[in-house]
């Protein structure tokens, strides 16, 4: 015989199930991948976002130093996409699979942590990673092979199967709640004609307060500790932002190009900035530097065919005045950094920290330069000591060692090596 019993039972199945079922409505929402967005703003911002921190390494359809990067979206779930980016070497550390293989393919080539980037910003760089510029098609071919590759190594469900899995689930969810609803009809209707008792009664014939739920103790936590969280996370963001400049693109007083000079004329950049190999700092060009080649370019074009921009240079040695470059990149006065240690001794290039300074039209500040940054640098970079004698005791010291030598294990993470 049917029961209050049978009735509670059926009742909460219902309720349990009209939430998994809205739950399961916003994550087919969230499959549906709205972090890819196709509209020309979304894809503009996520090409400044690639510029800034992706293009050193990759490229959208073909391999650099990482895997190309068009279909990843296709290829990886997007919540795995956005871990990678910002922590690689955390998830590489949880043992997901994924994340180390790619590690282990690239040759333990370690990808800097992103954590400064927004969620727009990494929704952004997805939406011009799948539809920002033209596609070469023997490059995109090439890729395609690769992503076939890629998904047997076990990079995670395609999102068009998980969208179909996540609306057949929903049907039959829905199908499920609908069933129950009728039988809670048919019981409530069995149960009223029955004799029953008034506590039974009141119970069969109560109906469902939204009112109350609002109201209770336990919504009311939950939404009170739910914008703690929103407010505490916006704080502490704001605080990790203070004194980070990246991104920082002022306008100089004459617009010199770094893409024309180190790119398309492939001028060193030791050849201007002449401290780099020898001393503390890099140096900012004199006009004399300047000269040494627009005198030959004067003597070609003559006066009448120099631009007004490099006018400037001549006018100020003429009047023996410096340029008045703005700096870019400015570290504390409590941090010690030595380019020549970095670049001379360490064989780093100036692309590591500057970016793909070769392709700026005006120079910003590529890295974040937090102590973090450099730290996480630090322990992952593994020291150049082929054909450097300056590290061949170390070298001999860490033979024993099962891990390559890392800038850490020569004092790169003592305090006073940088504050002093």
């Amino acid at each position: 015989m049917l029961s209050k019993r049978s009735l509670v039972g059926v009742r909460w199945n219902f309720h349990t199930l009209a939430v998994l079922f809205f739950m399961l409505i916003g994550i087919q929402a969230f499959a549906a991948d709205p972090a890819v967005d196709s509209s020309d703003e979304a894809v503009a911002a996520g090409k400044a976002v690639f510029n800034a921190n992706c293009k050193t390494c990759h490229k959208l359809d073909q391999k650099l130093v990482g895997p190309a990067l068009r279909g990843v979206s296709d290829r990886r779930e997007i919540p795995w996409i956005k871990s990678f980016i910002k922590n690689s070497q955390a998830l590489i550390a949880s043992g997901d699979k994924t994340a180390n293989d790619l590690y282990k393919e690239f040759n333990n080539t370690a990808m800097p942590a992103h954590e400064f980037l927004s969620d727009d910003d990494l929704n952004n760089l997805l939406s011009y990673i799948e539809f920002g510029d033209k596609v070469d098609p023997a490059a995109a071919a090439a890729v395609e092979g690769g992503a076939e590759g890629a998904s047997a190594a076990g990079g995670g469900i395609p999102n068009e199967y998980l969208t179909v899995i996540l609306a057949v689930l929903v049907v039959v969810l829905l199908l499920i709640l609908v069933v129950l609803g009728l039988i809670i009809s048919v019981l409530t209707k069995y149960l009223n004609k029955q004799e029953l008792d008034e506590d039974d009664k009141e119970f069969v014939t109560q109906k469902f307060n939204l009112g109350k739920v609002f109201k209770s103790d336990g919504f009311i936590i939950i939404v009170t500790a739910l914008v703690v969280a929103v407010v505490a996370k916006t704080a502490i963001d704001g605080l990790y932002s203070v004194g980070v400049q990246q991104g920082y693109a002022p306008t100089q007083p004459i617009a010199y190009s770094h893409k024309l000079h180190a790119g398309t004329l492939e001028i060193e950049c030791q050849y201007c900035h002449t401290g780099v190999e020898i001393g503390r700092s890099a140096n900012i060009p004199s006009p004399n530097i300047c000269m040494n080649c627009h005198t030959h370019v004067q003597n070609v074009q003559g006066k009448e065919g120099i631009s007004p921009e490099i006018q400037k240079i001549y006018d100020a040695v003429d009047n023996n005045t410096p340029i008045e470059w703005v700096r870019v990149h400015n570290l504390p006065d409590l941090a010690y950094f030595n380019h020549s240690q970095h670049v001379k001794v360490g064989g780093i290039e100036c692309q590591t920290c500057h970016g793909p300074i070769q392709e700026m039209e005006v120079v910003g500040q590529h890295s974040a330069l937090t102590m973090g940054w450099c730290i996480d640098c630090h322990r992952q970079t593994e020291i150049a000591t082929e054909g450097n004698a300056y590290y061949d005791k170390l070298v001999q010291i860490h033979v024993d060692s099962k891990d390559a030598l890392k800038v850490k294990d020569i004092g790169g993470l003592e305090c006073a090596k940088c504050h002093y």
